[in-house]
């Protein structure tokens, strides 16, 4: 088992994350293919040659082919995608997913592939604003960080060669980390902060805000153009983390406020610091 320029990847899902991928790959000599609802994304992406196949039917004839399947899915669909699929999936084929929670879909997903397939489950930490295959942009991976979770069934050979495509994909730093440090990690770095870029742009109404914006509140914002759906699946799946999150982070910015109201410089400063 290992990843040659002969290996062939299937990519299930072709959004921006499912697009950027490919387009990455692509680019690197791989043969790729991708199992989209949308048409046009399979005609965008085969017109400007992120792929070199793709198919809107999920077949046993077309997915038995691949080597390696990436799914770009949301976490549920992603569920229900393998419960009514992976007998489709060729033996010793690696799965993977680019899901941003682990513990509510590893194990389950561990249960329902069959062993005679090698399951890791892994994280881009890499994103944009936007969505689409036609916004499709590997420069947003290139050095960005990727954390694999494997479990105590994962394959060492199948971890492997995660790494070694992420590394062909352009990400820089590769870390292993369990499925429950992955989602005590995720609710402070990334979840804990599209939370607050969501509350602040809830917090104050005016139509006239962008006539005063400036660099700070456009840099502490950006992330709130998020994508509702996904997003609040990913925070009901992680709620405890993420929940205990929010008390300390509340918790500091009631201790803020306090040095504030009592004009406690020293203490405020040392916050700063």
């Amino acid at each position: 088992m290992e990843l040659t320029k002969n290996s062939k990847i299937l990519i299930v899902g072709l959004g921006f994350i499912g697009g950027s991928y490919a387009m990455s790959l692509s680019k690197k000599g791989y043969y790729i293919g991708s199992i989209s609802k949308n048409k046009k994304d399979i005609s965008y992406a085969l017109e400007n040659h992120l792929i070199e196949s793709g198919t809107t039917r999920v077949s046993k004839k077309y997915v038995s082919q691949f080597d390696i399947i990436i799914f770009c899915l949301y976490p549920k669909v992603f569920l229900d995608w393998i419960s009514k699929y992976h007998r489709y999936i060729k033996d010793n084929a690696i799965v993977t997913d680019v899901c941003g929670v682990k513990e509510e879909i590893v194990y389950k997903a561990e249960k329902i592939l069959l062993p005679r397939l090698n399951y890791v489950s892994s994280h881009p930490m890499a994103g944009k604003e936007v969505y689409g295959v036609k916004n499709a942009d590997n420069s947003v991976l290139k050095n960005a960080n990727f954390i694999i979770t494997p479990t105590s069934k994962s394959n060492k050979d199948a971890v492997d060669i995660i790494s070694n495509l992420a590394s062909e994909i352009g990400f820089g730093k590769i870390s292993c980390l369990s499925v429950r440090k992955h989602d005590e990690m995720i609710a402070f770095l990334s979840q804990l902060t599209h939370c607050i870029a969501i509350s602040l742009m809830t917090c104050k109404k005016s139509h006239k805000l962008k006539d005063y914006t400036g660099d700070s509140f456009r840099d502490l914002t950006r992330i709130a153009n998020i994508n509702e759906k996904m997003w609040s699946e990913l925070f009901i799946m992680n709620k405890s983390f993420l929940v205990n999150e929010i008390d300390i982070f509340t918790s500091e910015l009631i201790k803020l406020k306090e040095t504030i109201l009592n004009e406690d410089i020293s203490q405020m400063q040392n916050m700063m610091k």
